[in-house]
């Protein structure tokens, strides 16, 4: 029987031991604008939506299940950074769009990538080339799936 790899050795351990990493650069920026990570990657999908997306079309765009997203939508709700309203066309929907507060908040994070690709030390576009090869990981791996 073949051996486990050494921890470090451990494609999984990499990128989640990355990801904590970069929440942690990430986190003193967040917190200066009273946001979470979560909150910021909302801010980010709804950022190109004018009319909004539905609670659902946020899910399953950040690979989360509707029910955490509800939650935090209302959380930020009451923070004035988006509105929830029922769709018109199906009142069974929820739908999401960012508030004059909610897309200065959005503005306000351009500083996180430039301070990431900073401290990484890691040009653009070895970055973006890394992003490439990890979305095509997450793709194949969902496609696997079903």
């Amino acid at each position: 029987m073949d051996k486990p790899l050494p921890l470090d050795e451990q494609l999984c351990f990499s990128l989640y031991a990355a990801t904590i990493a970069i929440n942690r650069t990430y986190k003193p920026m967040l917190d200066r604008m009273g946001i979470t990570y979560p909150q910021f990657l909302v801010l980010l999908t709804l950022s190109d939506s004018e009319d909004g997306l539905t609670i659902g079309a946020i899910a399953e765009r950040l690979s989360l299940e509707p029910s955490t997203i509800t939650p935090l939508a209302k959380r930020m709700e009451a923070a004035g950074l988006v509105d929830r309203l029922r769709n018109p066309e199906d009142e069974r929907q929820v739908l999401v769009r960012l508030t004059e507060a909610g897309r200065a908040r959005w503005a306000e994070s351009g500083c996180l990538a430039p301070t990431v690709v900073a401290r990484s030390g890691m040009t653009p576009e070895r970055l973006i080339a890394l992003n490439g090869e990890v979305t095509a990981l997450r793709r194949a791996l969902d496609a696997a799936l079903g």
